[in-house]
């Protein structure tokens, strides 16, 4: 019989359990879907015969009753910021506190802390000294080595460094998190995990170089090879040495984005103080057969029956409809921790996971006959890799599209139109639009790119497409890793066009971004112009926030481009910010005597004409 993982001590003594094997701590309420990660790892530990409890959200202020509900578990527990990074989650670009929280029934905002992950594990620690703390998901992955932190606005160490868990699980973590039960499980202890791929640990007094042969220390960073495993490892700059020095952080960041690319690279180090952060390579991207059985566990696709008098859970009503096909992504942008979590290849699920899943949709009570959503982290990468495995191990480009598409990349998009037409063929099934971003980067004539936006354009939109060509300036969309603004305005003509022909009424709408590094308040007022020339009144804009490991980030933090070393210009005092965001919103008549001052003080008269016309 169906059933969710218990999160209660009332529903483990009524499945029969003396004992919980794991127990998972989350940030998130409890959904069980396969778009929550928690649900994810918990469903696989249990498809492995390890008993699984959850402790979503729990109160931290109190006597911590919530965390001790269940006692220690037989083997570890798993801790995890939940979807969001915790600080993404809680504050706006301007640091102002949200008063909301996606994540959370009726998403009311106050139901985790600042910085979930670290607060979880020191508590679990304190409770359970004995018992091993793993975390994982968004917020572990991305601090797993010294970073810049927009909040606190400094140099924070590796998260390993900050908190007292025993190791740290990066990226989409199903496999390597079976194989840490296991190791567990067969009594081995905590430091036989210290071998396995896609995992990341903290040696206490040097203890990593007993373990290997210690690189020289200096500029530029060192390599060099382990005496006992033969594998090659690289040695960061040390956490201090990037305290005092941002060109040490950008070098480090240049060698992190430059591993994370391949498929096959190096183990880092860093040295924090007397102790030294690890960070083993990734497990090999999964392959169809392992990303199916990971949709294909039996899961309830719904919130837990708990949360029904607190109100609906905002991130699920978003993606109850929609179904992922595929991780990763080879995009490369410049703002985004999907390929640094996910990976830059692309892992697809078969047509016949698919299909079963949208069955399972058109038989839950309540389907309305529409799939919101049939993508994932883009809409158009399902089913493309490298046609040459071989070349892709070695290859180190952040994108396989930017600055141009690969011409070892298989991107033909006929499979994902097959797919959305037996997809929309199917009974019970009214209407499959896409919601996720597509890149258009991709279109080429040879690869049906032009024809699968046709087809999306007439079958699989509600009125709406949602674009990102982020920028129109081509020095900034070139730190961002975009293609230039010619290609959007390209898709409008012949979005235009489509839509002429078939007698739609439809709008493509251009997602945009303020601040962000390279961006100055000229660039941001030709974007203005431009779109008002365009005849937009844009709605989807953000101003720049930045997140741990991307290299915008480190660009806003150093004032560094790491991948060329030479110096970028960065908006960082928030009347700069305000005031490049508000020239998004020129046609509003109570900011346009602001935004007539600062283009004054710039010296940006010509702009007051263009956009006001006196």
């Amino acid at each position: 019989m169906s059933h969710f993982l218990p999160i209660t001590l009332d529903e483990v003594k009524r499945l029969g359990w003396d004992m919980v094997d794991v127990v998972l701590v989350s940030g998130d309420a409890y959904v069980d879907h396969p778009a929550f990660g928690t649900a994810v790892i918990g469903r696989t530990l249990e498809a492995a015969g390890y008993k699984v409890a959850i402790i979503p959200q729990p109160n931290w202020r109190d006597d911590l009753r919530d965390f001790c509900k269940f006692g220690a578990p037989r083997l570890f527990f798993g801790v995890t910021a939940g979807a969001m990074d915790s600080m993404v989650n809680h504050y706006t670009a301007a640091r102002r506190l949200r008063h909301d929280d996606a994540y959370t029934p009726g998403g009311q905002a106050g139901f985790r802390p600042d910085r979930a992950t670290y607060v979880y594990s020191r508590i679990l620690k304190q409770l359970y000294p004995d018992t091993p703390v793993i975390i994982a998901g968004i917020e572990a992955s991305m601090r797993r080595l010294a970073h810049y932190d927009y909040w606190d606005d400094k140099l924070f160490p590796s998260i390993l460094a900050d908190t007292p868990a025993d190791l740290l699980n990066y990226g989409m973590g199903e496999r390597t998190t079976l194989k840490i039960a296991k190791l567990l499980d067969e009594g081995k202890g905590i430091k036989a995990c210290y071998e396995l791929p896609q995992v990341a640990y903290r040696t206490e007094n040097g203890e990593w170089r007993v373990r290997h042969t210690p690189p020289l220390r200096g500029t530029p960073l060192q390599e060099g090879k382990g005496t006992e495993t033969g594998e090659p490892f690289i040695e960061l700059h040390s956490f201090e040495e990037c305290q005092k020095s941002k060109r040490c952080e950008a070098e480090n960041y240049h060698i992190i984005e430059q591993e994370s690319n391949k498929t096959e690279c190096a183990t880092l180090v860093q040295k924090h103080g007397d102790r030294y952060v690890v960070v083993n390579p990734p497990e090999p991207p999964m392959t169809t057969d392992e990303i199916d059985a990971s949709f294909d566990l039996p899961y309830m696709r719904l919130p837990h029956p708990k949360y029904k008098k607190r109100g609906p859970i905002p991130a699920f009503e978003m993606i109850k409809n929609s179904v992922n096909i595929h991780r990763g992504c080879f995009g490369g942008c410049s703002f985004c921790t999907i390929s640094a979590h996910q990976g830059k290849q692309i892992a697809s699920r078969s047509e016949r996971s698919i299909i079963a899943e949208v069955k399972k949709m058109t038989e839950a009570e309540g389907f309305n006959g529409v799939i919101t959503d049939l993508g994932g982290p883009s809409a158009n990468m399902w089913r493309m890799s490298g046609k040459n495995k071989e070349l892709c191990k070695r290859c180190s480009r952040y994108s396989c599209i930017q600055p141009s598409i690969c011409r070892n990349l298989e991107c033909d998009h006929r499979p994902l139109m097959e797919l959305y037409r037996k997809v929309s063929a199917m009974p019970g099934v009214k209407h499959v639009y896409i919601g996720s971003g597509i890149r258009c980067d991709l279109f080429e004539t040879a690869n049906y790119g032009w024809q699968y936006f046709r087809e999306v354009v007439l079958h699989h939109v509600s009125g709406r497409l949602k674009v990102a060509p982020e920028h129109t300036s081509l020095a900034v969309l070139k730190l961002m890793r975009k293609p230039g603004f010619d290609l959007f305005v390209e898709t409008k003509q012949r979005f235009d066009a489509i839509c002429r022909t078939a007698g739609l009424r439809y709008q493509l709408i251009p997602y945009f971004i303020s601040s962000h590094p390279g961006c100055r308040l000229k660039d941001m007022a030709d974007l203005a112009v431009q779109m008002k020339q365009m005849g937009y009144r844009l709605e989807q804009i953000q101003d720049f926030t930045p997140t741990p490991m991307t290299l915008s980030t480190e660009m806003y933090y150093t004032g560094i481009n790491p991948e060329t070393m030479e110096p970028v210009y960065v908006a960082r005092h928030p009347n700069e910010k305000r005031e490049q965001n508000q020239l998004f919103f020129y046609y509003k008549r109570e900011l346009q005597p602001a935004i007539r001052q600062s283009l004054r003080n710039a010296h940006l008269e010509k702009y007051i004409r263009q956009l006001f016309n006196s």
